[in-house]
């Protein structure tokens, strides 16, 4: 008679750490990207609104709001809390200590989540609020970045929350 030993390999974990490290790089583009609001004459990012004036544009801070203030200062720091999410999980798996940061890392993953959320449905009811543009004018790639981000923290840390090891059995 011959055994067979039957390995089974489950790669949550690093397929979570490789969703977070995506949604810390969607972030980053995010927070830099220059379009997050634009239109034919008008321009809006985190950072800067511009306008064009006959064929001039003029940009000027848009850290002089509140509403723009705090979507910055809201995603920002999500995004800071993902990259300490990904710092402890690559230090996690690199020490091979895993089990004992998973719940950590879910939940700095969870806040992130609801950080970047919180910022992203801010952002375009102040928009609309405040903002009554008479052209067309539609949310573009850097504000669905930062939607983009929010999907990969929030996989990130449902993979995080799973637990593999009740699955396995020790003896087989």
């Amino acid at each position: 008679m011959s055994t067979d030993q039957v390995s089974v390999f489950r790669p949550f974990k690093l397929i979570a750490l490789f969703c977070v490290f995506i949604a810390v790089a969607l972030d980053v583009v995010a927070v830099l990207s220059p379009a997050w609001v634009t239109s034919n004459l008008y321009s809006l990012s985190l950072w800067e609104t511009c306008m064009q004036d006959q064929d001039v544009w003029h940009c000027f801070s848009t850290l002089r709001t509140d509403w723009q203030v705090a979507t910055l200062v809201l995603i920002l720091a999500g995004a800071t809390i993902t990259l300490v999410a990904f710092l402890v999980s690559l230090f996690s798996f690199c020490r091979g200590a895993h089990r004992q940061y998973y719940r950590i890392i879910a939940i700095l993953l969870f806040a992130a989540v609801v950080l970047q959320v919180c910022a992203l449905i801010l952002y375009p009811i102040k928009f609309i609020d405040s903002y009554m543009l008479k052209t067309y004018h539609e949310f573009n790639w850097g504000y669905g970045l930062g939607w983009g981000a929010a999907i990969f923290m929030l996989g990130g840390a449902i993979l995080f929350c799973l637990r593999t090891d009740l699955y396995e059995d020790p003896y087989y």
